[in-house]
């Protein structure tokens, strides 16, 4: 094993261990350019997802990555915002009364979360990375 253990036994557990070792052996300072960063992290996510299904959320506090093998989806929101209503309850959210006109909100999930607003399903093994809720990576 490298430098990360997992707490538990799960085979996600094992992967994010995994997946973080070779970032760091690869990268032991950061890039100057992002995207070859981004592109190691698809490539690795590749690898775990010949093994088996892996789908990753992942983020650094700056960046946020999402990859899917079989189920994610997601959906960018921006002013002016509106209600969404959920799926599978009878609950109606009004996010033009939780949000500024500034924001951006980005939700990833594994399904459609809410009925009357496209959601984008990501392809298969395809990566995502998100800033602000702005996608600025997808491979």
């Amino acid at each position: 094993m490298g430098d990360y253990l997992p707490v538990g036994s799960t085979d996600s557990e094992y992967a994010f261990c995994w997946l973080l070792d070779q970032i760091k052996q690869r990268f032991p300072h950061p890039p100057q350019n992002k995207k070859v960063l981004w592109r190691f992290i698809n490539a690795c996510c590749d690898t775990l997802s010949e093994l088996g299904v892996f789908n990753l959320l992942l983020s650094d506090a700056t960046y946020l990555y999402a990859y899917r093998t079989t189920k994610l989806c997601w959906i960018t929101r921006k002013a002016p915002f509106g209600e969404a209503k959920l799926i599978d309850t009878e609950l109606a959210l009004d996010f033009a009364k939780v949000t500024t006109p500034d924001d951006v909100v980005t939700v990833i999930a594994s399904q459609p979360l809410t009925h009357d607003e496209v959601w984008h399903p990501l392809d298969k093994n395809q990566l995502m990375v998100f800033r602000k809720g702005q996608i600025v990576y997808a491979s």
